[in-house]
């Protein structure tokens, strides 16, 4: 029995000529349902995570880290604003520019909230695509912080500040008023608060509240006469073109061959180690899970090929009797298992894929729908909307407002070979005990 031969058997027991019903051939269907159901969720984690994963992350350093970081052995502006110079001319590095952050305190009136202040040159709002791109202005407007224009400093002077909106509402703060910020000068006993008084231009967001809760924004300029009074980090932040390829490394050996010793460059990768770790194990996790149910439902091919060979054993007892070998017989239900995978992957996938690119849209009908009856039944018990809260399934003061898919094609190419393969793993069993299968013996049982 030659290969032709078992895949024409295989055949004429998934597809009968007869329209006789079978049972066995029935749980086989089912059981290719099973894999194509179980492979929707697994393609739609995949795509969603790794786009959620790269979007997060991509705004984590774009607005904080950047992409590589550079700080001096010694705190001091004038070095950063050199070495900004330095790197700038280097061809791959995209942009470079200084930055001084201090931890403190920020006041209005009576309240307090801690404050990470960073001193920037105002026009990296204008000029920079990522900050220009990502923040925006809740309240105000974000041109009062880098305009030279009259009116401008006439309202702010030269002592304006951009801050995020979650330190904004914790100090009841609009544009137009003024803050106090507090850092520390000296060290150990001998530390002394330093104050500085800046007006508020605009109240801004990145879309992601553990960014807009400490940030305060003061020119650069500003920043380099408070440093004189209080302890603060100085650093370069560089960015490249893409932070997530491989030649990162490369690109840090490079600022370090050209700036020599007194210099630590840093990579993104490292500066928020905990924060990618714990992405990247949230994701696997989630693919575990779902590659479990992928296991249970490839099991039911097994279960439907020992069904299948209790049915077809007067055909296998034929066959053998006329010159069949065990081993074409095994491999004809081999095949089988092999075609019910083949087809639950290659259905489950392009459904999964097609959910995967419109979550958006699902996600917005689900909470236009979930709205609508609430606002119904809000409206029904307490006969006005006042104080109907809207629900959002993706709040982007948590996460993004908006899902970035990104369809992995490496990894979704692995999970396709390995259902597949696992279809033909469980098959194994039932496929040896077909082939093993006595014609004698069926043949004689059978009336």
């Amino acid at each position: 029995m030659n290969i032709r031969s078992s895949i024409l058997f295989s055949l004429r027991m998934i597809f009968p000529k007869t329209a006789r019903s079978s049972i066995a051939r029935k749980s086989l269907f089912g059981a290719v349902i099973c894999i194509a159901i179980s492979i929707i969720p697994l393609v739609v984690v995949l795509s969603v995570s790794n786009g959620m994963i790269e979007g997060i992350t991509d705004r984590l350093i774009s607005l904080s880290s950047s992409h590589l970081e550079v700080v001096p052995s010694r705190a001091s502006a004038e070095i950063a604003e050199e070495v900004t110079s330095a790197l700038l001319s280097v061809p791959d590095i995209q942009n470079a520019f200084p930055l001084i952050q201090f931890n403190g305190l920020s006041s209005h009136g009576k309240k307090r909230s801690g404050a990470m202040i960073r001193a920037i040159n105002p026009e990296i709002f204008l000029n920079n695509q990522n900050y220009k791109v990502l923040f925006n202005a809740v309240d105000g407007n974000i041109a009062d912080f880098y305009s030279d224009s009259e009116q401008a400093f006439s309202m702010f002077g030269k002592k304006r500040a951009l801050i995020g909106e979650g330190i904004a509402s914790r100090l009841n703060v609009k544009p137009g008023d003024s803050i106090r910020l507090i850092t520390m000068e000296g060290e150990g006993e001998n530390i002394l608060p330093h104050v500085s008084a800046f007006k508020v231009c605009a109240i801004i967001s990145c879309g992601y509240q553990e960014l807009d809760a400490l940030w305060v924004f003061i020119p650069f300029e500003q920043g380099k006469e408070m440093l004189k009074k209080s302890s603060g980090k100085v650093s370069v932040m560089v960015e490249v073109s893409n932070p997530f390829s491989g030649e990162l490394g490369s690109y840090r050996r490079k600022i370090k061959k050209l700036l020599g010793s007194g210099f630590k460059v840093y990579r993104w990768d490292e500066v928020n180690r905990s924060q990618y770790e714990n992405f990247s194990s949230t994701k696997i996790m989630l693919i575990f899970i779902m590659l479990l149910i992928v296991l249970v439902a490839a099991v039911n091919i097994s279960s439907a090929l020992v069904m299948l060979v209790m049915e077809r054993r007067r055909e296998i007892a034929i066959l053998k009797s006329v010159g069949a070998d065990a081993s074409g017989i095994t491999l004809s239900f081999l095949f089988t298992g092999f075609f019910a995978g083949f087809c639950g992957v290659f259905t489950g996938l392009p459904c999964g894929l097609f959910l995967s690119l419109n979550v958006n849209k699902i996600i917005a009908f689900f909470e236009k729908t979930i709205n609508f009856f609430s606002n119904i039944c809000y409206y029904c018990i307490h006969r006005n909307l006042d104080g109907f809260s809207e629900f959002h399934i993706m709040d982007s003061a948590y996460y993004l407002q908006e899902i970035p898919v990104e369809i992995p094609v490496k990894e979704l190419s692995v999970i396709v070979i390995a259902a597949i393969l696992l279809s033909v793993v469980v098959s194994i069993a039932p496929s040896v005990k077909a082939g093993k299968e006595k014609p004698l013996d069926t043949l004689r049982n059978a009336r």
